[in-house]
């Protein structure tokens, strides 16, 4: 049967707040229900004990008063001695369930215990319930048909019980007190490292702080939930990396459709045009507008896009060999990737991955002789991507504008471009939170080296 609601909410608001309290009070309880079994088994043997022993102290008593017993002539009969009187306490004799001895304030409801017990003939003990509690015991005379009954106040036996009740109540109240101060001071060392890393979870940024919740020298349990925790905080990152991204692919994607558009309506408005002229213009915004929606739905769905793992990491060694396998590269050049078996995984979406190395690639299997080499390793700070191609390299004049928009090394080259594949990779590469740079001192040919954080 459940309790009432009122009960159940008044046990709610006294159970404590906090994990160590909780675990004190169950060790507390735990203790409590566990001493207080030991208590009522050590008592309980204890007063068995004290029984036993004044059961053998009137037996005791009894065997002295038998040797007072004469059953020479035929007949049975009391000797007297010169420590009669002290046999005499509290003992009682029979002979045929006549009475011959029995003590000088013997009168009464204990002389009538005592006949009970001698008439059954044999030895036995019991209780006498009154003002005072009375043990009796009966032990017969061998071959003198008489039984002799002493008597023994259990004062004493009693008091010494509840002494002992008492002490063992109070070693209890001890015992607990300190299971209990000493649970809570176990319990605190022992979540020590939990605050600490609360602490540590309030302090660090999502974002911007490197730093991790497993460390050497915790519990295993405690290694194993920080170990949990710095793997959601690469979620995290990864995801809000991802986020930033978008929101950068689409300001820069959209800034230059927009300034089409604007630049049309200036025109437009800046003197009265022919409807030649303003059907061209609507064309224009038209098709601006239109490159602008195009450029939302291929973003977002890329953000929507279902990937087996976390939002915002790419298999770098599976993006590879995927841009190899469908680039389209002359009958003279071969890509040659170099990737180790171990996994390798960057920060960032597959498709941008491809998307910044796409015009790396392009722009090496454009220039090759013979040989483009895609390589992927892990360095100390993330991924690292080289593209190198074995062509006349780049000239030592133009490294500097290598990557601004619209720039060529030489536009009577007979190659095809408009001198932003090169810019494009760079900001994507950055939106990740990565780089991608030209390594001067290759030769022969050029090398392009792409870092990206780790996934």
């Amino acid at each position: 049967m459940r309790p009432p609601r009122r009960t159940r909410d008044v046990l709610a608001r006294l159970a404590p707040r906090t994990l160590r309290g909780r675990l004190s009070l169950v060790a507390l309880t735990t203790a409590a229900l566990l001493m207080l079994a030991l208590t009522i088994a050590f008592n309980t043997v204890a007063r068995h004990r004290l029984q036993r022993e004044a059961d053998d102290e009137l037996r005791t008593r009894a065997a002295a008063v038998a040797t007072t017993v004469d059953t020479r002539r035929g007949r049975v009969r009391v000797l007297e001695t010169s420590g009669d009187r002290l046999l005499d306490t509290n003992a009682w004799i029979y002979a045929g369930g006549r009475l011959l001895e029995r003590p000088p304030a013997g009168a009464g409801k204990l002389t009538h215990a005592a006949g009970a017990l001698a008439a059954r003939g044999q030895g036995g003990c019991a209780t006498v319930h009154g003002p005072d509690t009375v043990r009796l015991c009966a032990e017969p005379v061998p071959g003198a048909g008489a039984t002799v009954v002493t008597a023994l106040d259990l004062a004493p036996y009693r008091s010494s019980a509840g002494t002992l009740l008492l002490g063992s109540f109070a070693l209890d109240a001890v015992m607990l007190a300190c299971t209990y101060a000493l649970t809570r001071l176990a319990v605190g060392r022992a979540l020590r490292p939990v605050r600490t890393m609360t602490d540590q979870a309030t302090q660090w940024s999502a974002v911007g702080s490197e730093e991790r919740f497993a460390g050497r020298g915790r519990p295993a349990e405690l290694a194993a939930l920080g170990a949990s925790l710095d793997a959601l905080l690469d979620r995290i990152r990864a995801v809000l990396r991802h986020e930033r991204q978008l929101t950068g692919e689409l300001s820069h994607e959209l800034r230059t459709p927009l300034s089409r558009i604007v630049a049309e309506l200036d025109w437009w408005r800046s003197r009265p045009r022919s409807e030649a002229e303003t059907r061209a213009c609507h064309e224009v915004v038209a098709e601006a507008a239109q490159s602008m929606r195009t450029i939302c739905d291929t973003l977002l769905d890329q953000a929507r896009e279902g990937v087996p793992t976390a939002p915002g990491t790419a298999d770098v060694p599976a993006v590879l060999h995927r841009l190899s396998a469908s680039a389209d590269v002359p009958a003279a050049v071969r890509i040659v990737t170099r990737v180790g078996p171990e996994p390798l995984t960057a920060g960032l979406q597959p498709a941008l991955l491809e998307r910044i190395v796409s015009p790396l690639l392009a722009n090496a299997v454009r220039y090759a002789r013979t040989t483009v080499t895609l390589s992927a390793r892990r360095t100390a700070g993330g991924v690292r991507v080289e593209v190198t191609d074995d062509g006349p390299g780049v000239p030592g004049a133009f490294t500097d504008q290598l990557f601004q928009p619209g720039r060529r090394a030489d536009p009577g080259d007979g190659h095809v471009g408009a001198g932003l594949g090169l810019p494009l990779a760079r900001r994507l590469a950055r939106s990740a939170g990565g780089e991608v740079s030209h390594e001067p001192g290759h030769a022969p040919g050029a090398r392009f080296v792409v870092t990206l954080p780790a996934g």
